[in-house]
């Protein structure tokens, strides 16, 4: 017999609008997000969704999923602190004028 491996979920726009909605909830890292994450799921918090309809959308809580959720997690989060991080000020040189 040979073993087959299953397919990783894929993370759906709604998963990572999951993400997103933990995070502003409350803004910590992996793996207290996922802390926030079990909570939000737990409660129905997010449209109502609970952990099974969560799984449908690729956010899974198992053991064997939490690497491929803790990586997801970080990358939205990453991009999420990128996109609200100021700009830089640009500087300003001043010249004497004789």
């Amino acid at each position: 017999m040979v073993a087959r491996h299953a397919t990783a979920p894929v993370v759906t726009a709604d998963a990572v609008e999951f993400i997103r909605f933990c995070y502003a909830r409350k803004r910590v890292g992996w793996p207290e997000l996922y802390d926030e994450m079990c909570a939000v799921a737990s409660r129905g918090l997010f449209r109502g969704w609970g952990p099974d309809e969560l799984a449908e959308n690729g956010v899974a809580f198992g053991l064997l999923e939490m690497s491929r959720l803790a990586a997801a997690a970080n990358e939205i989060v990453a991009e999420d602190r990128a996109r609200t991080k100021p700009a830089p000020t640009p500087k300003v040189t001043v010249s004497a004028v004789a």
